[in-house]
């Protein structure tokens, strides 16, 4: 049976709810809608803020491969400032940094910090591990030549949206393990965590009926992960050791696919000491921001950036 949870989501939203296109992904579907992002993408507008953006061309670890990144820094930035290396949402299968490019500005302006947003390889084309071998590489990058970008290399925080949560989430995990770097803070906003989407007697009945549905994430994950990856660096659900990860921000809307697994990745962290902040947005689907007037939206940037502020400038 199907639930329908309009009722529930925010009257803010509704018109997003209402109005956003069907986003049936395939192998045939995925060019046409890749075509319609990067077209909403050169129509967007961006703050009028004293930062400074460009393309840099990140070494990868393979001979004669850079990787394009998006830096964003204040005009005149502080000694050993504070960087984040973040990672865009499109469920592994789309999207840029562009697509942040708005609030990652903000981000840079008020925390007087860089940002480096990486534009990993998307899948089907490369599925896991290259997308993650991409952002490993940008971490390396950024943690060595913290000197010469005039960043502190004990302030690097994680962040990204939803695909991009996904992969901050386990190169976070990732970084542990390796115990070369120490990350300050890591800041998952509607990740996608769990290799599994659930159903029958599981699944949520309340999830996943707006924006991004399980059509939509079960054509991603496949596209990622093949027919199933249990490495927690390719979802990091699959963690049977959280302990010792940096402190955790997550938020995610009540109606959101992912919120069980956020839920349950945070009190996993919660029972290995890691320092977590949750929060919950009721009325909210995947992908809300997208209504940018919303005063839930205009909530959850301030949210986001409290947390970032107050993890790396305190």
């Amino acid at each position: 049976m199907t639930i329908s949870t309009r009722h529930l989501v925010d009257p803010e939203l509704l018109a997003l709810a209402d109005n956003f296109p069907p986003l049936t992904l395939s192998d045939e579907s995925l060019p046409a809608i890749r075509g319609m992002f990067t077209s909403m993408l050169a129509d967007q507008v961006l703050p009028d803020l004293p930062v400074e953006t460009r393309e840099v061309a990140v070494p990868s670890r393979e001979p004669g491969r850079t990787i394009r990144c998006l830096m964003i820094r204040p005009s005149s930035m502080a000694p050993s400032a504070p960087a984040i290396l973040h990672f865009h949402g499109g469920g592994h299968v789309m999207g840029a940094p562009e697509m942040n490019q708005a609030e990652l500005m903000q981000w840079a302006a008020e925390l007087d910090c860089l940002v480096l947003s990486v534009d990993y390889r998307l899948a089907p084309e490369t599925p896991f591990p290259g997308p993650m071998e991409d952002a490993q590489d940008a971490l390396h990058w950024l943690h060595g030549e913290a000197q010469t970008l005039g960043i502190d290399k004990k302030r690097i925080a994680m962040a990204g949206q939803s695909a991009g949560g996904a992969m901050a989430a386990c190169l976070a995990l990732m970084t542990r393990d390796e115990g070369e770097i120490q990350l300050a803070f890591q800041l998952l906003e509607a990740p996608r965590l769990d290799d599994q989407i659930r159903d029958g007697a599981e699944a949520n009945p309340f999830t996943g009926e707006f924006v991004w549905t399980r059509q939509a994430s079960a054509y991603c994950r496949k596209a990622y992960l093949g027919a199933g990856n249990s490495s927690p660096y390719a979802s990091a659900l699959r963690a049977t050791d959280v302990a010792g990860l940096a402190p955790t921000f997550v938020a995610v809307g009540a109606l959101d696919l992912f919120v069980d697994e956020c839920v349950e990745y945070c009190g996993r962290l919660l029972r290995a000491g890691v320092p977590t902040e949750l929060i919950v947005y009721p009325g909210c689907f995947h992908g809300f921001q997208m209504a940018a007037g919303a005063q839930v939206t205009m909530r959850s940037h301030r949210d986001s950036l409290n947390a970032l502020k107050k993890a790396l400038v305190g």
